[in-house]
């Protein structure tokens, strides 16, 4: 494949508002917003709600990124660290609740979100890298 057949053109572009990936990463950015304010607004706690933060909101830019890749190997490389992000976000979900920073349900809410980003993402690139 090569980059003019990656390029997509504006016209042919689908609204954000059609793409999986793009609407959930969002609404779990959205979120992860709403986690980090209360986290320090209520919790006080400042130091693992800032990397909640960077990287779960990261999940979203990446894969928005991916959306506008100018070649296949650019898509793949940015839905690979929308990934990342999502490993690194499960890493700090999983420190904020067993540090006792979020109460079970919400833990169990957020954290299920972010395991659906990787699978969806995941399944992504396994069907962009048979391609």
């Amino acid at each position: 494949m090569n980059n003019e057949q990656c390029t997509i053109k504006n016209d042919d572009m689908k609204k954000d508002e059609d793409n999986l990936i793009l609407v959930k990463s969002k609404a779990f950015a959205l979120r992860i917003i709403r986690l980090y304010k209360y986290l320090c607004e209520e919790k006080k706690e400042f130091v693992l709600s800032k990397q909640v933060l960077r990287s779960g909101t990261s999940i979203g830019a990446n894969a928005k990124e991916a959306s506008m890749a100018q070649s296949k190997k650019d898509f793949e490389a940015k839905l690979s660290i929308a990934l990342k992000e999502s490993g690194e976000t499960e890493y700090w979900l999983e420190l904020l609740h067993e540090s006792g920073f979020i109460e079970d349900a919400s833990f169990e809410s957020i954290y299920a979100d972010n395991k659906e980003l990787i699978r969806i993402v995941t399944s992504i690139l396994k069907s962009s890298r048979k391609k």
